[in-house]
């Protein structure tokens, strides 16, 4: 009887409450670089090779902590990136509301999950062998009662706890904090069609989930910070696998470079370099447009302009750059009506929509893109405007 209730307080363990703590704390994160790297970059983008051994060991350690099936998750992130901000976006905050998503994302994902057309259309590519069959899609709560088994024998009833906070990490941070708050709340780097945002520039708790804009502009990227203080400590997981030869890295974004700054001409490689690093050069008009906003804003007084056109440049600022496509048309045409208001801000506008047109249109050759580059840059240097002026300056200095 002794050691029975001995193997109740504390498992075969019999572990203090902080040796607990670590293991929980060990074993999530193993978890979430399981997502991160197996799952997203590696599954879902196509932007890393992983070795066969590190691949099966995160299939069957996720099988195991979260149940999940990589078919299934994969497809439903895929229709994510394919549908983002619209409708048939699983899990966008915009449309089911930041709540919904950030405490019952799970439910969202289980509700997904259940579509055969999605798993169909966006899960292709994914594992199909014997054990995948039989094992991890055939019993995909299997894992989880294996997982509470182990935990409960390791630790004896605290282990139920153990396993409580396993089971619910990813749905927290995961499916709630990246896709509810990475899509509401946090900094942008690139001024990417959606609302997507960097939550932290230290991508630690969450593998570098957290820096969800920069993976939302460069999706393919196995490499998920951009700037020189955003870590992602998911990369380095990737680098240590590589020197080791368990891992492959196919795709990167592409490295920002300036040319020498007396350039005055556009060529063919400013064009290529324009297409490449766009969301990066929207993003920097974005602030231009922003502080042209603002300096608008306080040159208005009331004698001058109506407030409801303050109001709406006031609501520009915000959503320039930031999913400012997800607006509905009646307030968007409200904000486009009020920037048109003044000549300067309905110049920057214009210009602006003609920039995002170089790289959006599909049919152009070359030489009329290259064409189109020219002559937006020649006229933004003849608008008067010296913000623009500079900025198509530092244009033809970028290169592919």
């Amino acid at each position: 009887m002794d050691a029975l209730l001995s193997f109740a307080a504390g498992g075969l363990t019999q572990a203090s409450w902080w040796e607990i703590v670590i293991y929980t704390l060990v074993v999530t994160h193993i978890t979430i670089v399981g997502v991160t790297l197996y799952l997203h970059r590696s599954q879902a983008h196509r932007g890393l090779d992983l070795h066969p051994v590190v691949s099966h060991f995160f299939r069957f350690w996720l099988w195991m902590t979260t149940g999940m099936v990589t078919k299934e998750w994969v497809a439903i992130h895929r229709k994510h990136h394919a549908r983002c901000e619209r409708e048939g976006d699983p899990h966008s905050p915009m449309i089911y509301g930041i709540e919904r998503v950030l405490f019952r994302g799970a439910e969202l994902y289980r509700e997904e999950s259940a579509k055969s057309d999605t798993l169909k259309k966006f899960g292709h590519g994914t594992p199909n062998d014997w054990l995948e069959k039989n094992i991890y899609s055939r019993y995909s709560v299997g894992g989880i009662l294996l997982m509470l088994a182990i935990d409960v024998a390791l630790f004896g009833a605290i282990g139920l706890t153990v396993w409580a906070i396993q089971m619910a990490w990813i749905p927290f941070w995961a499916a709630g904090v990246v896709n509810g708050i990475g899509h509401y709340w946090g900094y942008r780097n690139f001024a990417s069609p959606d609302t997507s945002t960097n939550v932290f520039p230290i991508g630690l708790l969450i593998g570098g989930e957290e820096l969800h804009n920069n993976h939302h502009a460069y999706g393919t990227s196995a490499k998920f910070s951009s700037r020189w203080f955003e870590i992602d400590i998911g990369w380095t997981y990737i680098l240590i696998l590589r020197t080791l030869g368990l891992a492959k890295v196919r795709k990167v974004a592409p490295k920002l470079k300036l040319e020498d700054g007396g350039k005055t001409g556009v060529d063919l490689r400013t064009l290529q370099g324009v297409i490449a690093h766009r969301y990066e050069i929207l993003a920097r008009y974005t602030g231009l447009m922003k502080r042209a906003c603002l300096e608008e804003v306080s040159r208005i007084s009331n004698k001058d302009e109506s407030v409801v056109n303050v109001d709406a440049i006031k609501s520009a600022v915000h959503w320039l750059g930031r999913g400012e496509e997800t607006l509905a048309p009646a307030e968007r045409e409200r904000i486009n009506q009020a920037l048109s208001q003044t000549e300067s801000l309905s110049v920057m506008v214009q210009m602006r929509q003609e920039l995002v047109k170089l790289w959006e249109s599909s049919s152009a050759s070359s030489e009329q893109l290259l064409h189109d580059l020219q002559s937006w840059c020649h006229r933004a240097q003849q608008s008067g405007i010296e913000s623009l002026q500079e900025f198509a300056i530092r244009l033809r200095r970028y290169a592919a």
